[in-house]
């Protein structure tokens, strides 16, 4: 970058959950009036508005390239879109003109296209490989909910399975950002025999940001036995992408630090927008391992005297700086209080670290969340509890199923967490439970055997 390049002007607004624009500079309010559009009517420029809702639905921050119209002619625009409590932010760069014929993508789309033409149907993700797109009507034929699974994980629709050479290709494909094909696949609504393929999606700047991916329904007899290859493929996940996503997330936050230099400001933020990217998918890397070994029928856990109190202190601490930057504070158990359970250290750190983190994402800033250790005859427990707006009645058992989480537009996880959390609990004699009401707060309750 020479220093005397010009710094793009950010043009910036607000599109509410509603999806109407109800803040907006002046060159974006511009825009969505030539469109059709005004303030406090649903944004009138599809590419935006469609990259709003993509935002809120995944509850993450989603930064891409987008063509729109403008009369006759094309804008390139790089977006960043960010949910919030009050909708999405926006924040645009990159605004110049181009004639419409001649779209540098044409190229890349057709790609697309071809590769799709043989295909039964069509899917689409994000760079965090949650779903972004499937073919209309797909799931009326074949038998599952497709506007349920839209901003879920991949692994939500497909159970993956190995090829022929006992490989994984979309793990490839993932980890170099290339095409892939012949992945087996059942679905998991119906256990239906696929096979999966998918090129990748590039931004105008030649970032990743997801794929686009083809459906082929196995019409002949299919030998191979994708359940059985469940923990194979969790190993193989582990294995293929930890190392690479760590080396991404350790540039990219380098690159946004400016450690190497002055960088221009919308440069340092895609790079953010990178290790950001990269964090989530390595939280749903750990997720999906997690889930493959619980779900197994062989899986067990250890059982060793352990101090819950020692525990919640210590994931107290994980958590302390994510709290800080939160503007919450953690009242954790007293320095020399013990409660002895009976459980595995590590798998009973990873339930409070995501209790506790759960506190802390929903709690308003100055709020406290309490983590209390009891003992009730021959059962220990440690209470987490929050100031947060609560959890209605009909939703505090879905929290605990695979994927669920209470409202699926604000940021968070994969919606493994509760649901990990509580099958561990359980390998272990113990359980997790939740008492709250809307505006009164969550208070979750960890329980083992005492020892």
């Amino acid at each position: 970058m020479n220093a005397h390049d010009p710094v793009l002007p950010l043009v910036r607004g607000l599109v509410d959950p509603d999806g109407r624009l109800v803040a907006a500079d002046q060159r974006l309010n511009d825009l969505n009036a030539r469109a059709g559009g005004a303030l406090g009517e649903p944004l009138a420029v599809p590419q935006l508005a469609r990259l709003a809702r993509l935002a809120q639905r995944l509850g993450i921050l989603v930064s891409r390239g987008v063509v729109a119209a403008d009369g006759a002619d094309d804008l390139q625009l790089w977006v960043r879109a960010e949910p919030g409590a009050a909708g999405v932010s926006l924040t645009i760069t990159g605004w110049s003109g181009r004639p419409a014929w001649t779209a540098p993508e044409t190229s890349g789309e057709a790609e697309h296209a071809s590769f799709a033409a043989d295909a039964d149907w069509r899917w689409e993700t994000d760079a965090a490989l949650r779903l972004t797109f499937l073919t209309p009507d797909v799931g009326t034929r074949h038998g599952f909910d497709a506007d349920a699974l839209l901003g879920q994980p991949l692994t939500t629709l497909f159970l993956l399975g190995e090829d022929e050479t006992g490989g994984f290709p979309i793990l490839g494909g993932l980890a170099m950002r290339e095409r892939f094909e012949d992945q087996p696949a059942r679905l998991r609504a119906t256990g239906e025999p696929l096979r999966l393929a998918a090129s990748p999606r590039n931004t105008l700047r030649g970032e990743f940001v997801g794929f686009v991916g083809a459906v082929t329904v196995e019409r002949a007899e299919s030998t191979q036995t994708i359940d059985d290859a469940g923990g194979a493929f969790a190993a193989r996940l582990d294995t293929a992408l930890r190392a690479p996503l760590g080396r991404i997330i350790a540039n990219a936050d380098s690159i946004n630090a400016q450690s190497d230099g002055p960088l221009r400001q919308d440069y340092a933020e895609y790079a953010a927008d990178i290790a950001s990217a990269a964090r989530h998918l390595m939280g749903l890397v750990d997720d999906l391992v997690d889930l493959q070994a619980i779900e197994r029928p062989d899986f067990h856990v250890a059982t060793e005297t352990i101090d819950l109190a020692d525990l919640a202190r210590r994931a107290a601490g994980l958590l302390a700086v994510r709290a800080s930057d939160s503007k919450v504070r953690i009242d954790k158990p007293a320095l020399g209080e013990a409660l002895l359970a009976r459980g595995e250290f590590r798998r009973v750190l990873q339930i409070l670290v995501n209790l506790i983190g759960n506190a802390v994402r929903y709690s308003p800033e100055g709020g406290v969340i309490w983590v209390r250790a009891e003992r009730e005859g021959t059962v220990a427990a440690i209470i987490v509890a929050d100031q947060g707006k609560g959890i209605a009645p009909e939703d505090q058992a879905r929290i605990f199923e695979k994927f669920e989480r209470v409202d699926p537009r604000e940021p968070g996880g994969s919606g493994l967490g509760l649901y990990i959390a509580r099958r561990l609990a359980r390998a272990m004699g113990g359980d997790i439970s939740v008492d709250s009401a809307p505006g009164h707060g969550a208070r979750f309750v960890l329980t083992l055997p005492a020892a």
